[in-house]
């Protein structure tokens, strides 16, 4: 598949780029190269290839949710800087 000088303009085009007529043949060449390479891709069997959506299988490690007890508030405080009653001082940011 080749593609025409008028064709990469368009592309440009629908990309708001301001493609100067001097790099118009050098990208129309690059992106007959591209091309090429997509069709010598499509002349492999993949016929026996599954489809994926990654190169590795991935996995979800899922665990069963489990109530445990929480941190004590005395024990979360303890290197605070500063604190107020139960909860952490920090500056205002406005």
């Amino acid at each position: 598949m080749k593609i025409s000088r008028e064709e990469v303009r368009h592309v440009a085009d629908l990309a708001r780029l301001e493609l100067p007529e001097d790099r118009l043949e050098l990208f129309t060449n690059q992106m007959n190269a591209i091309l090429a390479y997509v069709d010598k891709l499509n002349e492999l069997d993949t016929s026996r290839v599954e489809p994926t959506s990654h190169v590795v299988e991935m996995k979800n490690a899922f665990r069963d949710d489990e109530v445990l007890p929480s941190l004590p508030s005395e024990r979360a405080l303890a290197n605070a800087p500063q604190q107020e009653r139960s909860s952490f001082v920090v500056p205002r940011i406005l």
